[in-house]
């Protein structure tokens, strides 16, 4: 008798697997032809001190807080150390590797270890998902003293 509930409690298991994950993507904003992001401070292949501010730039499209409806307006997210990109399909995650600027913020103090770090950005709509196509900055370089 087992054995049958197995299989059939682990079809289950799928099916609800599957649902929640259907669940989980999110219809994605259309990105303005000409939208662009891009850090403007610091330069690729600058030496940072520990604390050092990241301003960011945006082209085509304007900022506004997340949760704000307003026609081709964004937040920024910045991805620090990131080898993969987040999963676009969805709210992206807010982690010490994924930082949120929800309140519409263009620039931040940013503090890190000693050594080589990445950091991009990318645009989320009001709900925090990555614009279609993806609103993505160049990724850039830097080294901490």
């Amino acid at each position: 008798m087992m054995n049958k509930l197995v299989p059939a409690f682990a079809l289950s298991f799928c099916m609800l697997g599957a649902s929640f994950a259907a669940l989980a993507e999110v219809p994605r904003t259309a990105a303005p032809e000409n939208a662009s992001v891009y850090i403007i401070e610091p330069k690729d292949g600058a030496t940072v001190d520990k604390t050092f501010t990241v301003r960011f730039g945006l082209k085509g499209m304007g900022i506004a807080p997340a949760g704000v409806d307003a026609p081709d307006t964004g937040h920024h997210h910045l991805l620090i150390d990131l080898d993969q990109l987040p999963a676009m399909n969805g709210p992206l995650p807010a982690t010490e590797n994924v930082v949120h600027f929800g309140k519409g913020q263009t620039e931040t103090e940013l503090t890190l270890a000693p050594g080589k770090h990445t950091l991009q950005l990318l645009l989320g709509d009001k709900n925090h998902v990555p614009f279609d196509p993806p609103v993505l900055s160049k990724k850039i370089t830097v080294t901490v003293k």
